[in-house]
């Protein structure tokens, strides 16, 4: 039985490079993978997985109102598709994600889908949250804090200060965000440089 599957993790977990080895996984043995990614991420051009170590392959764009069952449905009247591929699916819609369970219960193609949980503010995506409402398995790709702790958070900093306000989605990457553990999130705290102001005992009389 196929099913719908979320890996997600924060930044810099090696989610795109997950995705380029599944489907070269696919190719190897003659099977057909359709890949697909939001529009909206255009870092390294429009209609392209890369990955930060600079492995890239090119892959369908899906803007806000595009169809995914629709375009799933055309591609495999041209030659039957074995599994879809999507990246960054935490800006995916909600009808994405419903147009996505559909492919897997009617057709029985299994959806392998990539992205993040939570923004820089700590709160989920339109993507992420109906990714964890609809998917048969949530699996999390870990990656470390500077500190050495399992990063969970993703924080944004703008001219070196770390932000928690501002519009949800700003395409970036290591310029512009960086994965933290919860303590270091809260403290802000990017870096081992960075010391927090240590408050100075009280003198007794």
């Amino acid at each position: 039985m196929a099913q719908l599957y979320y890996r997600y993790s924060t930044m810099n977990a090696g989610k795109s490079i997950e995705a380029i080895k599944v489907a070269y996984n696919y190719e190897e043995r003659g099977k057909r993978a359709l890949l697909l990614v939001p529009a909206v991420d255009n870092r390294y051009g429009v209609g392209m997985i890369s990955s930060r170590i600079g492995l890239q392959k090119e892959a369908n764009i899906v803007k806000d109102d595009t169809n995914i069952l629709s375009m799933f449905m055309e591609e495999n009247d041209k030659k039957p598709i074995d599994c879809v591929i999507i990246d960054e699916c935490q800006f995916l819609r909600k009808h994405h994600i419903q147009e996505l369970t559909e492919i897997v219960d009617s057709f029985d193609v299994p959806v392998l889908a990539y992205g993040l949980k939570n923004d820089f503010r700590n709160e989920l995506f339109e993507g992420s949250y109906y990714m964890l409402v609809y998917a048969d398995k949530i699996e999390e790709i870990k990656t470390i804090c500077w500190c050495g702790r399992k990063a969970t958070m993703v924080a944004r900093f703008e001219n070196g200060k770390f932000v928690k306000e501002g519009d949800q989605i700003a395409i970036g990457g290591n310029d512009m965000y960086v994965s933290l553990c919860r303590k270091h999130y809260n403290d802000g705290r990017m870096g081992p440089e960075e010391t927090r102001p240590v408050e100075k005992p009280l003198k007794k009389d």
